[in-house]
């Protein structure tokens, strides 16, 4: 569970990094996506193990929450877990659900289209229009459209609040999950919380300046 989460967090600071582009260079945000989308180590290699590793993930978050609530076999009379646990830690299956469902969003907002051009329609180009070799990459194009609906960026930066929420506490425990305690635990520890408030506040910034850059001023 720890492992497929870091590499889990690994893969999102670099989706990040690309995404964070679009609102520096579209044209810089274009050339990566189109490089990711067609490059054969990433497709044939990478993508399915990033789609193992997310179905392992949330799959072993399930069999441990099932583990966890029978590990008892009575239960508390009484129990306050506020008073030494944080609620991120009590309820990571909430917060991993939510994900789960945004994920599902996201993937047919960005991965299932993609893979309907490049695959069925047999387009690779990544062009806006493939008979016209000068009509630039698709790709920024498809990104601020999607980002249009009110709704929908409500429903992105929600999720990414969720985001920072279970990665709160689920990226600092993946290090002591697999016994990382040294003099570096402390400064480790710091990184942790930074990392899980500053990418999904990336990621909502991306939401939102999309948004509202493209409306009439």
């Amino acid at each position: 569970m720890a492992l497929s989460g870091l590499f889990l967090v690994f893969f999102l600071g670099q989706h990040f990094t690309i995404n964070v582009t679009s609102v520096i260079s579209p044209d810089t945000f274009n050339e990566w996506s189109h490089f990711m989308g067609t490059n054969l180590l990433v497709q044939a290699v990478l993508q399915p193990i990033l789609i193992f590793g997310v179905i392992f993930h949330f799959v072993m978050g399930f069999i441990l929450e099932i583990r966890n609530r029978n590990a008892r076999a009575i239960k508390y009379k009484s129990y306050k877990g506020n008073t030494n646990s944080t609620w991120a830690s009590r309820n990571m299956i909430i917060s991993g659900l939510v994900i789960l469902a945004f994920l599902g969003l996201h993937f047919y907002d960005f991965w299932a289209p993609e893979m309907n051009i490049k695959y069925f329609k047999g387009d690779m180009s990544g062009l806006l229009d493939p008979d016209d070799v000068n009509s630039g990459f698709r790709y920024y194009e498809e990104l601020v459209h999607k980002f249009e609906s009110p709704i929908r960026v409500g429903i992105y930066c929600l999720a990414f609040i969720l985001l920072a929420v279970h990665l709160w506490h689920g990226f600092a425990s993946s290090f002591q999950s697999v016994g990382f305690n040294n003099k570096y635990s402390k400064a480790l520890k710091g990184f942790t919380k930074f990392y899980a408030v500053a990418i999904p506040l990336g990621f909502i910034f991306i939401a939102l300046y999309l948004h509202f850059n493209q409306l009439p001023h």
